[in-house]
């Protein structure tokens, strides 16, 4: 067996185990019905907003660690960029976001290029070779045009310039820079989530929620995002 399938097989059984163990300690405190309840919710956005009260500092830093491991596990930040809108605020959560999503890809990049870069050329080299002269051209420039116009699943994203051996602190910076429209956008519907529920004892329905403009606005404001990265991302990619 090849050594880069030794390191791949294994490297999938770590990551099983680590998801696994998780999930089991997750589950085992948790039912689904409690984590879904809105009197769930609203309890612990009591509990965490205490806790922000008297320790913002910690509660920063835990939350900044845990969306790296997240992001190192799970390879996606929607769920961490709402939550941190929920308990921070739009604009404390999307700093607080983007250093956690932006430490925790160039983790995946550095893991990456040292341990499966050889796996990553195999399967994705021959389909993204055209980049490769955009990245020898300006480095961080196109660093920053490949965070903003996305396309690729944030996973991928993150080792993918492994295949152009980027420098380091041009992939964090441009991942720092590139991610902040999309993460503020997404922090400000979980902030406006939050407001709904500090406003209202029982758990309001879902047009309610949707005709909000904390929410809609953002909302509309993302979809308008993502057209514009659909449009751009045809140049970007294009051969």
């Amino acid at each position: 067996m090849e050594k880069s399938k030794k390191v791949k097989i294994t490297l999938g059984l770590f990551y099983l185990l680590v998801v696994s163990s998780f999930l089991y300690f997750f589950l085992s405190k948790f039912t689904l019905e409690e984590l879904t309840s809105y009197e769930f919710i609203k309890n612990n956005r009591d509990y965490f907003f205490g806790l922000k009260q008297t320790n913002l500092l910690l509660l920063s830093i835990i939350f900044i660690s845990l969306t790296i491991v997240w992001v190192s596990m799970a390879g996606f930040g929607s769920p961490v960029a709402l939550l941190a809108g929920f308990i921070f605020g739009k604009w404390l959560g999307t700093i607080i976001l983007i250093l956690g999503l932006s430490i925790g890809a160039t983790i995946l990049y550095i893991f990456g290029n040292y341990f499966l870069k050889e796996v990553i050329k195999e399967k994705f080299l021959n389909r993204f070779k055209n980049l490769e002269i955009k990245f020898k051209k300006s480095e961080f420039i196109f660093l920053l045009a490949y965070r903003f116009v996305g396309g690729i699943p944030f996973a991928i994203a993150n080792v993918l310039p492994c295949l152009f051996n980027v420098k380091i602190s041009n992939f964090f910076w441009s991942t720092l820079i590139g991610l902040i429209p999309s993460a503020f956008l997404l922090v400000s519907i979980g902030s406006g989530l939050e407001k709904i529920i500090n406003q209202n004892l029982e758990a309001p329905k879902l047009l309610e929620i949707m005709y909000t403009p904390d929410i809609y606005i953002p909302m509309i404001a993302f979809a308008a995002l993502i057209i514009i990265t659909i449009i751009t991302r045809k140049i970007f990619y294009k051969k």
